[in-house]
């Protein structure tokens, strides 16, 4: 396997006297899809907001292609996350711009391209997703739940990212469609060669996009492996997690 491009060593996070992060410990390869799951409150999205610069680690480090950003601001930090997409759970459109302002928005605000270029570009963009330039000028109030991931999709990896993460991306989605986004996401993943990080309590999404799954409980890594070993790992919370099973060592949120 190649260097990792995102690497998280011993990342420590806490909220007052609550730890939420107790030493987490992930790297993640250019070409390499990694789903992260765990239940409520297992600290993914926390995970996801230090990787991403948006937290900072109170111990630990972050890096990317091989520099530590842990602690990086203005010119370097928007270096990195110049090379990364990223796909909100709520898919996080903005209502007020139509869809292929949405899907430019980093090319027009970020990379000085012309409004002509930029929605020449997303246009482009949207038909890998299966969407027309017919739905190009619609507002996400007027497309579907699916059309809108879609569209989310196509902003993510409009500036051809290293690296994209993925927050929940079947979340809310009826299965026909959730299998549709799975294939959309592993479609775009192989033909960028970018890395992936997913997190996500769906397990037919995470076996189906993952090369690799890694379980986060307590705020730490308990398990990794390749997606076929998840149904026998040998692990009773991952064997746990992914039956779905009340009864076992991890106890309800409720």
């Amino acid at each position: 396997m190649s260097a990792p491009l995102l690497k998280l060593d011993g990342v420590v996070k806490s909220f007052g006297a609550k730890q939420v992060l107790r030493g987490v410990e992930l790297e993640v390869a250019p070409g390499q899809s990694l789903v992260v799951i765990g239940g409520s409150g297992s600290g993914k999205s926390v995970m996801l907001k230090n990787a991403l610069g948006l937290m900072t680690p109170d111990k630990g480090k972050i890096l990317f292609a091989g520099e530590d950003v842990t602690k990086a601001t203005g010119r370097a930090r928007e270096k990195m996350r110049a090379r990364i997409g990223m796909l909100f759970q709520s898919g996080a459109l903005f209502d007020s711009l139509t869809v292929w302002e949405n899907v430019a928005f980093r090319l027009i605000n970020s990379e000085g391209l012309s409004r002509r270029d930029a929605k020449e570009r997303a246009i482009e963009t949207l038909k890998k997703v299966r969407l027309g330039a017919d739905v190009a000028g619609l507002y996400p109030a007027e497309i579907s739940g699916g059309m809108q991931k879609r569209v989310a999709l196509a902003r993510a990896i409009t500036s051809e990212p290293d690296l994209i993460f993925f927050d929940e991306p079947t979340t809310g989605l009826d299965p026909i469609t959730a299998d549709a986004i799975n294939d959309l996401i592993l479609e775009m993943v192989r033909g960028l060669g970018a890395a992936a990080v997913s997190i996500t309590h769906d397990m037919p999404s995470a076996r189906k996009i993952a090369d690799e799954i890694a379980m986060l409980f307590e705020g730490r890594i308990i398990w990794r492996g390749p997606a076929a070993d998840v149904d026998h790992s040998g692990n009773e919370y991952v064997d746990q997690f992914v039956n779905g099973r009340a009864d076992g060592p991890i106890q309800p949120a409720i």
